[in-house]
């Protein structure tokens, strides 16, 4: 991405090298890709320097637009201060800060996190649920490998939900789904996973 500086300041943003017309002087799209930047730069032509530094993850967070600035010859596109997405529940309010009537409620992080991990889980036994179906209608035992893994299931579900609903703030959901790797090589995050059928 390139910015042209006319007079100090940003007048035209070029997401593409193109052909463009300055100071009533008509260039090819080739200029992009043969002239030097010190070359660009003499014509008001400044490729775009992204900074990341204020970028957080989307799951968590909400990213301002970014902002684009020239100072000592280089434009740089940075970001605000990202706002944390809100972890709990909250009613919505109006303009005033009172309370929607009737009220609406706004699902926080936690509320969605734990959605997930019901239906993830509810697929996984899913997978083993024609054994319960077969013991209902023929009697046939279950294997204790598939009774033993579906309550695992349940009792790491219970676990994860836990773990949601016990964490602080938003970086706090955060951390329990940020993997990291030990010196061993293991990688593995603090909140708990569900099992896999391995028979």
């Amino acid at each position: 991405m390139y910015a042209i500086v006319t007079d100090g300041s940003i007048s035209k943003y070029i997401n593409h090298p193109k052909r463009l017309v300055l100071n009533d002087v008509q260039y090819s799209s080739k200029i992009f890709s043969l002239w030097s930047t010190a070359e660009l730069e003499a014509k008001g032509i400044y490729e775009v320097v992204f900074d990341n530094t204020n970028l957080k993850d989307e799951q968590w967070y909400i990213n301002t637009n970014q902002s684009f600035a020239f100072a000592s010859g280089t434009v740089t596109a940075s970001y605000g201060s990202a706002t944390a997405k809100a972890h709990a529940d909250a009613n919505a309010t109006d303009a005033d800060g009172a309370d929607l009537d009737p009220v609406v409620v706004v699902e926080g992080l936690k509320t969605t996190l734990i959605r997930t991990v019901k239906a993830q889980a509810a697929g996984i036994l899913a997978n083993t649920d024609w054994y319960i179906t077969r013991n209902a209608e023929k009697s046939t035992a279950i294997p204790s490998a598939i009774t033993t893994h579906r309550d695992l299931v349940r009792s790491r579900q219970a676990t994860m939900e836990t773990q949601i609903t016990n964490a602080s703030d938003t970086p706090a959901l955060e951390t329990l789904y940020t993997y990291t790797t030990d010196s061993d090589g293991v990688t593995s995050r603090t909140l708990a996973e569900l099992p896999t059928l391995e028979i």
